[in-house]
């Protein structure tokens, strides 16, 4: 088989030998295991996987986290030169069907450009319901925020051409959000991404799992999360000043799409401005001069407020008050720029 297996694992049990087993039979000639600071007393899984001749054995001192792993495994693969279609990453607890396993590697090798990801359905009653909840939300995030039409956002079993682990081992992330990140950058490495159902498999209700809830969903939203703190506080400051200078202009004997432009505008600006220091110091990080960030934040911008007058100018029309019709409004344009300022205005 023209793919490498890598398997990442933290304190094994017996389940990983059988998925060391399942992989050698199938025809991988190359298996890199990766032990993540492993317990003393569970290493015994990863020395009797060593009896297969496939195998090759990559350790780290101390837990270091699944992205860390991942980034070894691909950087002695990279030094392998073994001319290989790329990688099939899959997690050591049984969790891949073998089948699935095998036909996301022919998925590589037809598709040796794209990123293979095996998508789960989250549905039926053995599906917990943490998982559910947080495919089916982070799925919607990113088809919302990022334009990434991915079905399953967290699934360990992807298959990952060679030039994109070469590029991937740049990508920050060393626990789980080293995934996501994975997925958010095949937009920017233009990599397309092919998606192969799998089963869902969920052993013992996934106890099995190293994934911190709070933590490592944290990580994973990281830029979401400080994207969206800093519209929400914009958002309030610019709706908070769209509503105060629109009862102030009610009272100027103004038109009412006047009035409206002049409330729009004026609040934009004191908005735009704590919106851009903040998006480009804390949330993007941009280390562009700040003149090409700033022109390219306020045709953004100016565009924005435009088609905000206008939404809300036309909903008005229907009798829906301005405050009230700039709410909806305003969150699609949220959504829309999210994707314009990540990938254009503060694109590393």
């Amino acid at each position: 088989m023209n793919v490498t297996a890598v398997v990442p694992s933290l304190n094994p049990d017996e389940k990983f030998l059988r998925v060391v087993e399942g992989l050698a039979s199938a025809g991988f000639e190359t298996i890199l295991l990766v032990d993540d600071g492993s317990r003393p007393d569970c290493r015994v899984w990863f020395e009797r996987a060593m009896e297969y001749p496939q195998c090759t054995l990559l350790r780290h001192g101390k837990n270091l986290g699944k992205g860390r792993a991942l980034k070894t495994a691909m950087n002695h693969f990279l030094s392998l030169e073994n001319g290989h279609a790329g990688i099939i990453t899959l997690d050591g607890d049984g969790q891949h069907a073998l089948p699935d396993v095998l036909r996301c590697a022919e998925a590589l090798e037809a598709h040796p450009d794209s990123l293979i990801i095996g998508a789960r359905v989250f549905t039926g009653d053995h599906v917990p319901l943490r998982s559910r909840f947080g495919n089916h939300f982070t799925s919607f995030v990113f088809r919302a925020l990022c334009g990434i039409p991915v079905t399953d956002t967290q699934t360990g079993l992807r298959g990952i051409p060679t030039e994109f682990c070469r590029y991937l081992l740049d990508v920050k992330g060393e626990r789980f959000e080293f995934e996501t990140n994975m997925l958010l950058e095949t937009r920017r490495a233009e990599v397309p991404i092919h998606e192969v159902p799998i089963e869902t498999v969920y052993i013992e209700e996934n106890k099995s799992s190293h994934f911190r809830v709070i933590r490592d969903s944290i990580a994973i939203y990281g830029l979401i999360l400080k994207f969206l703190s800093s519209s929400v506080l914009s958002f309030l400051l610019d709706w908070g000043l769209f509503t105060l200078l629109l009862w102030l202009l009610n009272g100027a004997s103004l038109r009412a799409e006047t009035a409206i432009l002049l409330a729009t505008a004026g609040a934009r600006i004191v908005s735009s401005l704590f919106n851009y220091f903040v998006n480009r110091t804390v949330v993007f990080r941009s280390r562009d001069k700040v003149a090409t960030t700033t022109v390219k934040y306020y045709l953004l911008c100016v565009a924005q407020m435009l088609l905000s007058y206008a939404g809300v100018y036309l909903l008005s029309l229907t009798g829906i008050p301005a405050a009230v019709a700039k709410l909806p409004v305003d969150l699609l344009l949220f959504c829309l720029s999210f994707r314009i300022q990540r990938v254009w205005v503060f694109r590393k």
